[in-house]
């Protein structure tokens, strides 16, 4: 009861016209415009700009009709106070803010802000520096609304934050006369050891990624040859065809290099015959003669064969007397002599 008794009082104050003395002092000023015609034109004449816009005080009570301009207007001196409002966008570069993540990171975010005035009379009359209030809201904002989200979540949507926080900033701004254009993340900073965690973990993941590529690569190439086997296997003619083609890559690279195939079926033949021969056994009495040869000191052990005299050899069966006969029979001895040696 006493809240609605306070603010019908409010609006009868507010609706109570301009009093004697504020009558006195109008009629008083332009009293003095008049006399000092054209002189006071200096005075009385303002001009705004097509981007700005003036709102009227006039013995401390805003003017009807909201602010002026752009062009020319009137004011009565000594009794209007105007006060100029640019309604231009603004950037404001919100410095970076420290945030701790949901996820308990603490990174260092900043961003751009697009703002402009809407209502220049709210922009003068409801707050002291619209332009401050709009730059501080702006920094709480944007701790808020990262506060709530992850690390990922920041870097992955952007475009989800700047929504969020323009519609926030929105609300705080509208009885202001302000109006958010937009806003934009511009860059996220994590720190130093975080990063090479990160980097750690994408390129472990981009290492999994690649091992699977090429298992499932290996397999399908595996089962393309089987494929392939399976064909030349009906098609015998395929296997001498591709040999062929074998040999007309390889003869375009090196010419001097020329490759013969040889089948394994042949190998396998030669190796079963080496399996099949058996190695020959020493009996004992050899094995013990030959452990006393080689603990025996050497010794002169081939046996001394005189050469034939004159008249052994004359003696000699079929009476053998040419030359090349005799060369034989020394080559025949010599052949006896070393496998006596042996």
């Amino acid at each position: 009861m006493a809240h609605s008794d306070k603010d019908s009082q409010e609006k009868q104050a507010c609706e109570e016209g301009p009093g004697i003395c504020a009558m006195m002092l109008t009629i008083f000023s332009l009293f003095l415009i008049v006399i000092s015609l054209p002189l006071s034109l200096f005075c009385v004449v303002k001009v705004v700009q097509e981007y700005e816009r003036a709102v009227i005080f006039r013995l401390g009570h805003l003017l009807t009709g909201g602010a002026r301009g752009p062009g020319v207007f009137f004011v009565i001196p000594c009794v209007d106070v105007y006060e100029k409002v640019d309604m231009r966008s603004q950037t404001y570069e919100i410095p970076p803010q420290e945030i701790l993540t949901k996820d308990s990171v603490t990174v260092f975010v900043n961003a751009i802000m697009y703002y402009k005035v809407a209502n220049a009379t709210n922009a003068v009359a409801n707050v002291d520096d619209f332009s401050g209030s709009a730059r501080l809201l702006a920094a709480t904002t944007l701790r808020n609304v990262l506060g709530t989200l992850t690390l990922g979540d920041i870097l992955c949507q952007r475009e989800a934050i700047a929504k969020d926080m323009k519609t926030t900033l929105d609300e705080g701004t509208q009885p202001w006369g302000v109006m958010v254009e937009r806003v934009e993340v511009k860059d996220v900073r994590v720190p130093e050891q975080l990063q090479r965690a990160m980097a750690a973990e994408a390129e472990a993941a981009r290492n999994a990624r690649a091992k699977v590529i090429a298992a499932e690569g290996e397999y399908n190439s595996s089962r393309a040859l089987r494929q392939a086997a399976e064909v030349i296997m009906d098609s015998p003619a395929a296997l001498q065809l591709r040999y062929l083609q074998t040999l007309n890559s390889i003869s375009a690279e090196n010419n001097s290099t020329i490759i013969f195939p040889v089948p394994i079926d042949i190998m396998s033949i030669f190796m079963k015959c080496n399996q099949n021969k058996t190695p020959t056994k020493t009996s004992p009495t050899q094995g013990h003669l030959f452990d006393q040869f080689q603990h025996s000191p050497k010794q002169n052990l081939t046996p001394e064969i005189p050469e034939p005299t004159t008249a052994e050899y004359n003696n000699a069966p079929n009476q053998v007397k040419t030359m090349e006969e005799e060369s034989s029979f020394r080559n025949l001895i010599g052949n006896q002599k070393n496998a006596l040696a042996s």
